[in-house]
């Protein structure tokens, strides 16, 4: 097991080169960040000041320049807790229904006599009927205007249920749309919250979903909680603009009183719209997944009157033209308008899936939170306790690893050198997997490093221990470092295997820092398994067929 075939020892060697190639912008942190920032500017277009040049000039291009990016306890920033009120979006649902509960009821006037709306309890729309012994034809008309739920769990449901109460009918949103409904207000809340943390530009914000009906929020870099708060307030800006023409060219000239603005959907291609817009975000009441007549997933919207009426003047004037449905300056879809759309109300088709139609009515409603948020818990950290917590996991990484090198040396000589060079190959190879993935870095996540190391120096001394235990057998020094190597892979296995699975599992019903720790543990796991039985073996074998020592000490 000494004799390496040429190909794995060329792999052995690229693993580590790249290793070490990758971790290696962590040591010049400031100068490639700024060279990073610079750099995005101009992707942008946007023109550099001397600095941003200068910044940009202090990386070259050409090298790795990914990082491991700083939690919130290492950079400082602000970490909010908010609970969303679900439950205030129930009414809203329901007072969408009315005016077709009116119509329909209004149809049949002649049997059900009189409809009048009556005050019901949140949540629920009551209507009374002039004829309650038309009770059971008003319920059958009111119930053929429920439709599916759309949603993978509520499959053969209807998104309302209808009842009555003397002459009285009651109409609340059934289970399944609630927890559709539910789930739909937590995405956009959190579609919303994303875009808005994501155009302060802040680097690898923390925004996840807590529980039910609660979102987690964490920004590093950004200067209080309060500014996090009134950043999370701004609205979206939507808008349904003409179109004046699609291009793929990104330099087409749109004219004036025109705009050019990407396309989401299609990378690639752009659209020539109109300025002014026919209705903006600030008119539509609410949109919502559904499908077309064919079954197909769709999505429905509505607008208030003043932007009902204007739409559907739109849309009379220009069937068979597209229009564009723009969100912070990116069109988001562009569907052609089929027919005179009164009414204030749409449908929107295209080749979408339940997953995509629930999207795009997300994005649709991103123009304001769709319920109201609370503010449970709210903490700002402040860059000098960041600071100190980067420069106290610097203190205790180094003296760790001073202390693990020197007693690896005391205790196996040569071989405790040639640990020593696995373990630093190690730390790069974990910092090189948490760059390329673009993790977030953590006090927990540095204690999951140091932890790293203890394990990397745990393989190599049961490999040297069994070594040591096969000379005293009075093994050859050959043999003794092959039933070391053999002996000891079981051991190692298992230990590595078993921290592996709670690495897993931390991470799966952790969140936050836990996360951050069982990340850097994992992959820590991995470099360690890999540098004990590969790289320290590559660096025996490699010196014991140049040496060729009779005897062997450890």
């Amino acid at each position: 097991m000494l004799n390496f075939p040429s190909w794995k020892k060329g792999l052995i060697v690229l693993i580590c080169l790249c290793g070490v190639i990758f971790a290696m912008p962590n040591l010049f942190f400031s100068r490639v960040e700024q060279a990073n920032d610079a750099r995005a500017l101009v992707e942008t277009g946007a023109t550099l000041t001397d600095e941003q040049a200068a910044a940009l000039d202090g990386w070259p291009a050409w090298a790795p320049s990914s990082l491991v990016n700083l939690g919130l306890d290492l950079r400082g920033g602000a970490h909010l807790l908010v609970e969303v009120d679900v439950e205030g979006v129930y009414a809203e649902r329901v007072e969408g229904y009315w005016p077709e509960v009116r119509d329909a009821l209004g149809a049949m006037r002649d049997t059900v006599g009189t409809v009048r709306r009556v005050e019901g309890a949140p949540g629920e729309l009551r209507v009374r009927i002039g004829n309650a012994e038309a009770m059971p034809q008003a319920l059958a008309a009111v119930e053929d205007l429920s439709r599916p739920v759309v949603s993978l769990t509520g499959a053969g449901a209807r998104d309302f249920d209808v009842t009555a109460d003397g002459d009285e009918l009651v109409l609340t949103l059934s289970e399944a749309e609630q927890i559709a409904t539910d789930d739909r207000t937590m995405q956009q809340s959190l579609e919303i919250i994303r875009r808005r943390v994501d155009e302060a530009g802040t680097r690898e914000p923390t925004i996840q979903r807590q529980g039910a009906d609660r979102i987690l929020v964490q920004v590093p870099g950004i200067g209080s909680a309060e500014e996090l708060l009134a950043l999370i307030g701004q609205t979206a800006k939507l808008s349904f603009n003409p179109v004046v023409q699609r291009t793929s060219d990104p330099d087409t000239r749109p004219g004036i009183g025109n705009l050019l603005l990407p396309s989401v959907d299609e990378p690639g291609s752009y659209y020539v719209v109109e300025k002014r817009a026919v209705v903006t975000g600030e008119e539509l009441v609410d949109a919502q997944p559904s499908f077309d007549q064919n079954g197909a997933p769709a999505v429905n919207f509505r607008f208030n009157p003043s932007g009902g009426r204007k739409f559907g003047q739109y849309t009379a004037q220009n069937i068979g033209s597209p229009f564009a449905i723009v969100l912070d300056e990116e069109v988001i879809s562009a569907p052609v308008i089929q027919s005179h759309i009164p009414g204030g109300t749409g449908i929107i088709t295209g080749q979408f899936t339940v997953e995509d139609s629930t999207r795009l009515a997300v994005l649709l409603r991103a123009g304001a939170l769709p319920a109201e948020i609370q503010v449970l818990e709210q903490r700002t950290i402040g860059p000098e306790l960041g600071k100190d917590s980067i420069e106290a996991g610097k203190l205790a990484s180094i003296i760790a690893f001073v202390a693990v090198l020197i007693f690896m040396i005391l205790a196996y000589g040569l071989f405790g050198v040639f640990a020593n060079v696995a373990l630093l190959l190690n730390v790069a190879m974990v910092f090189a997997l948490l760059s390329t993935i673009g993790a977030t870095l953590t006090l927990p996540g540095i204690a999951g490093i140091i932890l790293t190391i203890g394990m990397a120096v745990d393989a190599n001394v049961l490999v040297f221990e069994r070594i040591r235990e096969e000379l005293k057998a009075g093994r050859g020094p050959a043999r003794a470092i092959e039933q070391g190597y053999e002996k000891a892979f079981s051991a190692i296995i298992d230990a590595n295997v078993t921290t592996l699975i709670a690495a897993v599992i931390l991470f799966a019903v952790g969140s936050g820092p836990v996360r951050g720790f069982a990340v850097t543990l994992g992959f820590g796991i991995v470099t360690s398994v890999f540098t004990a039985i590969w790289v320290t073996r590559l660096m025996i074998a490699t010196w014991f067929a140049r040496r060729r020592p009779k005897t062997l000490t450890v």
